[in-house]
């Protein structure tokens, strides 16, 4: 009688036990799925992004509101049977289930709303977000490398094929603020620019903005590259490693606690361990400057015992220090070092000298939210950027010895305030504080001559934004104010920013962009030839005298169609930026020792057309636009090209997915770059080039094709696998993507073409557990 009595008090506690646990997880009634998701967005400050027939006639019931935010989505998955994927920290796709198709086997890929490939998506405010998580495939690319995934997009390009130079919209690359996890970095390529120094292994979303940008951000008058780590405690731990033929790299997210998460990734080049073709066409192309000083008889120069190495180190901390508090600690450390040895044969002397340039940008930032009500969040930002260039160079001709340091320190802290009036209405103030210092020092031993100068720039900025949504969601309003106070000038510069999108007819869409902005840290270029050229780029600070503060002012109005899977989009800009100089522009003419002070305005459209199917993507992209500088002291007060100036590009591309196998297929086409030859009736005038009219010409087109493909496999059961391959310029097509002129010893002139990467293939293979 007693274990029947016992038996039946376990049922009774089990039973009770049951309703306590599911009263915790829900309540009894069953509601639309769309208003728990409104609900939550409110909640959590989050947006679901999803096709209408994917939750249409979804209903379950309602969870319990004091579920955590990561809780709250496992129970969306569970009760719905349908695929939550968080985005970022903002934001939460839902997509259809997925389907097991065998025990063992990989699960199917979901497709989420693509734009160009699957991973890259466009924003209801006009920002280009890439979820690296997500992306699929590009032509040349088989992992997501930030910088050169941006060259996806329209009017965004590099001259010269490096990442560390990147032209949006007719700007320099030092006008691109490129941010990671909140932080300014100083340093954005490996090997000098041909591959990108930010591992994407930890890097959750990048958000790409050329127009219309949040009056959260300052700097960057061209564009904003803000690459974004978790901000969210993950599920459960994951790793992984990886191999190419230029680098080694592996990550771990490991769950330490319930609220507490350590991310860790790192890189390193192989490339002293084994040479490879990539690496041969990567040399090929850093040293083929090495021949413009061999064009004299009597001295000839050559490099040997040329070593190259790269790293990186990232590691993030995340830590949930309540329901309401929670703690995120970034850092990062980006290192780039070549030396060799330059030998010069004079006169049946040879003498032999050791050169060598390190690069090093390390950062570190402290967040800190706090949810304070449905209402009102907070979040304060402590971050540090140091960056440091150290080179030094022997001109065994001349017996000559050049030291060159540059150095940037970035200190700063920002706090927001953001109010949640309801789900549609958001409103964010803030204050920024950020110290700038640069240092540069040159030291010249033939003849002797030493320069160190270093300055400070104290900025002061507060910032205002209300972003706003219709009822029918049909209208996107974000409009904001920034304003930047330069302490060391006494000067105030007001920047307002607005982003309207409006839906019509129901599958057309109108948008407007504009900005203004300012930024007071550049690059110029001191000499042009020293160190090979690799990276003669120095950060410099302005002094509002000869060097202004630049700022820029930009409008765009673009008309977008989206029906079926098939988007076709128009935009048109205008861009207009003051306060650049000569020295930041890179001429290699006439004015390449002038410091001039000047604008430019780029104004052109912006076509695409992105055709969805079920296992093929591919799309057209063509851009025009006409860009010109404007200095009152060069060229007659004349305007003329841009060095920038591609007037034409085109893109045509296509992408096919079958199963675990992704495989793509490109043509890049552009007009050439300008350029400057000298004059034909006197090249040559009191022993110096003379030249013709500034960019009086154009180099011949450029154009490349490139293929990638990537087959995803199971090496066991919670093992996965990916083998990858590509080719850049497929058909080794021989671009020149630079030219300039140099006087011989003998006053003849030679012409020096840079040309673009040959036929370069790489093989990946990474594991993921």
């Amino acid at each position: 009688m007693s274990k029947k009595i016992t038996f039946a008090l376990l049922i009774i506690l089990f039973f009770f036990s049951s309703i306590s646990v599911k009263s915790q997880t829900f309540k009894t009634e069953r509601l639309p799925l769309t208003t728990i998701l409104k609900a939550l967005e409110k909640r959590f400050d989050i947006r679901f992004t999803y096709a209408d027939k994917t939750i249409e006639g979804v209903e379950i019931n309602e969870p319990s509101k004091i579920l955590s935010y990561n809780d709250a989505i496992t129970y969306l998955r569970t009760n719905t049977n349908l695929n939550f994927k968080i985005i970022n920290s903002r934001f939460v796709a839902i997509a259809p289930s997925r389907k097991v198709t065998r025990p063992i086997e990989a699960l199917q890929e979901v497709q989420l709303k693509t734009y160009l490939t699957t991973g890259i998506l466009k924003t209801k405010t006009g920002e280009v977000v890439l979820n690296t998580e997500e992306f699929g495939i590009l032509p040349g690319l088989i992992e997501p490398d930030v910088l050169q995934t941006v060259q996806a997009l329209p009017s965004v390009l590099s001259i010269d094929e490096s990442v560390s130079n990147l032209n949006i919209r007719g700007g320099t690359h030092d006008q691109n603020l490129i941010l990671w996890d909140g932080i300014k970095m100083y340093q954005s390529g490996h090997f000098f620019g041909l591959i990108s120094a930010f591992n994407p292994n930890l890097v959750s979303n990048v958000v790409i903005s050329k127009n219309g940008t949040s009056a959260l951000y300052g700097d960057g008058v061209s564009s904003t590259i803000d690459m974004r780590l978790d901000t969210d405690l993950n599920q459960k731990n994951t790793s992984g490693l990886g191999l190419n033929l230029i680098q080694l790299d592996g990550f771990t997210k490991l769950k330490l606690q319930d609220n507490m998460e350590l991310q860790v990734s790192a890189r390193r080049s192989n490339t002293d361990i084994v040479n490879t073709p990539t690496y041969t066409q990567y040399f090929n192309k850093i040293f083929q400057d090495l021949d413009a000083d061999n064009s004299s008889i009597s001295s000839k120069k050559s490099t040997s015992n040329e070593t190259f190495y790269f790293y990186d180190i990232s590691a993030k901390l995340l830590h949930d220090l309540s329901y309401k508090d929670k703690l995120r600690i970034s850092f990062t450390t980006i290192y780039n070092s070549l030396d060799y040895i330059e030998s010069s044969f004079n006169n049946n002397t040879t003498t032999a000298l050791n050169n060598g340039i390190t690069q090093n940008n390390l950062a570190a930032g402290l967040n800190y939210n706090r949810q304070w009500s449905k209402f009102v969040s907070s979040e304060l930002q402590i971050n540090v950027s140091d960056y440091k260039l150290k080179a030094t160079n022997f001109n065994t001709q001349n017996n000559q010895s050049l030291q060159q340091n540059n150095e940037v320190l970035d200190k700063g802290i920002t706090f927001q305030l953001k109010l949640d009036f309801n789900d549609r209405l958001r409103w964010i103030n803030g204050y920024q504080f950020s110290q700038v210092g640069i240092t540069n020092l040159e030291i010249q031993n033939n003849p002797e001559f030493r320069n160190n100068t270093e300055h400070v720039v104290n900025t002061h900025s507060t910032f205002s934004e209300f972003t706003f949504s219709s009822y029918n969601n049909k209208t996107h309003l974000k409009i904001g104010t920034r304003s930047n106070y330069f302490k060391p000038f006494n000067v105030l510069l007001l920047e307002p920013r607005i982003s309207v999108n409006h839906k019509f007819f129901k599958h057309f869409k109108v948008e407007l962009l504009g900005e203004i902005k300012s930024q007071v840290t550049s690059q110029v270029i001191e000499r042009q030839n020293d160190f090979l050229g690799i990276e003669k780029r120095r950060w410099i600070l302005a002094n509002n005298t000869t060097l202004p503060i630049i700022e820029s002012n930009q409008a765009s109005l673009g008309l977008h169609y989206n029906k079926n899977k098939l988007l076709v989009s128009a935009e048109a800009f205008i861009k207009h930026v003051d306060g650049i100089t000569s020295r930041s522009q890179g001429f290699q003419n006439q004015y390449q020792n002038i410091n001039a002070i000047g604008n430019y305005e780029t104004k052109g459209i912006d076509f695409l057309v992105n055709k969805q199917f079920k296992t093929f993507s591919t799309w057209l992209s063509y851009s025009i636009s006409d860009n010109n500088y404007s200095f009152p002291t060069l060229n007659n007060a004349q305007s003329f090209a841009n060095n920038t100036d591609i007037s034409h590009a085109l893109t045509f591309a296509g992408t096919y997915t079958l199963n675990s196998l992704k495989l793509a297929l490109g043509f890049n086409w552009s007009s050439g770059k300008p350029t400057t030859t000298p004059n034909n009736e006197l090249p040559v005038f009191d022993n110096a080039i003379n030249y013709d009219t500034a960019n009086n010409t154009n180099l011949d087109d450029y154009f490349r094709t490139d293929f990638s493909g990537t087959y995803n496999f199971n090496l066991a059961k919670k093992t996965k696998a990916e083998l990858g391959f590509s080719i850049w310029n497929i058909l080794n097509r021989k671009n020149t993507i630079n030219r300039y002129y140099i006087l011989n010893n003998d006053n003849s002139i030679s012409k020096i073409d840079n040309k673009s990467l040959g036929f370069t293939p790489n093989l990946s293979f990474r594991v993921f557990f």
